[in-house]
């Protein structure tokens, strides 16, 4: 199984993005992980919130093939522990996906289209953070996976 983690603008934080390719280097002795940066979408300002998730709605779906597994980064979507992640990426490798692409849209969240689409929903917390520590969140969370389902010692319980 392949990993791709697909979000809106880039990461203006050097040390965030220092963080993130440490993770994402990390991640790749376990996994074939690709992070793709869809870039903002220019004169936002001229958009309604309706017209700006539409827009990066069609970009979303722009970059996905019709046989990859598309999980949203969602607020109102399932919670996990660490282990409970894991487990659910076991299963998903268990059968047979080829690509799980998460994603992180923009400030207003995805469009009914991306919605319609999606094959879950996951929320790393009901808290709110900003998009760029989203990222980093989510891929130290599946570099820890594998290291729990590999037994190795990152993970404390």
């Amino acid at each position: 199984m392949n990993i791709r983690l697909l979000a809106i603008g880039k990461t203006d934080n050097k040390e965030l993005q220092h963080l993130m390719d440490d993770y994402t280097r990390r991640l790749s002795f376990y996994i074939k992980f690709e992070l793709e940066i869809i870039p903002d979408i220019k004169n936002v300002k001229n958009f309604s919130e309706s017209q700006q998730k539409e827009k990066e709605g069609d970009l979303i779906l722009s970059k996905l093939s019709p046989t990859d597994q598309l999980i949203l980064l969602d607020e109102n979507g399932k919670s996990f522990s660490s282990v409970g992640f894991s487990q659910e990426l076991q299963k998903k490798m268990n059968s047979g996906i080829k690509t799980l692409v998460f994603v992180i849209g923009g400030p207003y969240g995805f469009s009914d289209a991306v919605y319609a689409k999606a094959n879950g929903k996951i929320s790393l917390s009901a808290m709110t953070f900003s998009h760029q520590m989203v990222r980093l969140f989510i891929i130290e969370q599946l570099y820890r996976a594998f290291t729990i389902l590999k037994g190795e010692p990152y993970h404390h319980q």
